[in-house]
């Protein structure tokens, strides 16, 4: 079987702040002849508009951008084995949806980009699906990653906080292993995508709460304090972003306010 190379360039975008693109992210816009955007819908309109501004903002020369829809993910509550079950079906779909698109919008000799929030190492599909593409198809993509600041990266700037703790170790979750996580006692723990506000289910008086949504944009929000005090404000604010927005993302870091040294407290918000 014959092999088509594709040169791709994966690059993390950051958060949502236009200022915290790198310059190794500017010059691989630069770089590209097709941007791929996968958007999330009318509701995300948003995201979509600010990927559009950054390219035109950075790109060089004729240029072309492509535009599709993500297919559509199960979101209910499920257990693992259905969690596990329902991202491979979703991620086959996608790596179907880029194969396709590299099929049919790229030229031989051309460059196509692949703009990521965030991170692409940090839950991200975009370079499994690329994987995965390699692995079972003729296409055989060339790929390179540019890092990005993540949105754990924003929290902790925005707070004002460093991640760590003297000497301790952080955990980086899904909110669905969150209950797993936090029995280890050992270290911070940051948990994203938590669709069910799992931190409600945290006990403990001396237990902090450092959290954000849509970190880096004008519609940032930080709340900071006592689980059991504040708590219920995020709740509330939540509840009257998504009902604003559409949508919410948003990530936080969990801290035993005991194990914190007195230079470290000095430096809540």
């Amino acid at each position: 079987m014959s092999t088509e190379q594709r040169r791709i360039l994966v690059i993390g975008i950051g958060a949502g702040d236009p200022d915290h693109l790198t310059l190794g992210a500017v010059k691989a816009i630069g770089r590209a002849d097709v941007f791929f955007i996968v958007g999330k819908g009318p509701d995300k309109a948003s995201l979509t508009d600010l990927r559009h501004r950054m390219i035109e903002e950075h790109a060089q020369g004729p240029y072309r951008v492509v535009e599709v829809e993500d297919p559509s993910r199960e979101r209910r509550s499920m257990d693992r084995g259905e969690y596990s079950a329902a991202v491979h079906d979703w991620r086959e779909r996608r790596g179907e949806l880029f194969e396709r698109l590299m099929r049919a919008e790229m030229t031989e000799g051309e460059t196509g980009a692949f703009l990521v929030w965030g991170d692409p190492s940090l839950y991200d599909s975009t370079l499994g699906i690329l994987a995965d593409i390699e692995a079972r198809s003729s296409i055989r993509p060339q790929v390179e990653v540019f890092p990005g600041i993540t949105s754990v990266s924003t929290l902790a700037a925005r707070h004002r906080i460093p991640l760590n703790q003297v000497g301790r170790p952080v955990h980086i979750t899904p909110a669905r292993r969150l209950s797993e996580v936090a029995q280890n006692d050992d270290g911070d723990i940051v948990v994203m995508l938590d669709a069910h506000e799992s931190f409600t289910q945290v006990e403990g008086d001396d237990v902090w709460i450092y959290w954000g949504a849509y970190l880096g944009t004008p519609d940032e929000l930080l709340v900071a304090g006592p689980v059991r005090e504040v708590g219920d404000d995020i709740r509330q604010l939540r509840a009257q972003a998504r009902e604003r927005h559409g949508w919410i993302m948003d990530t936080y870091l969990l801290r035993l306010m005991g194990t914190q040294s007195s230079e470290e407290a000095g430096g809540r918000p």
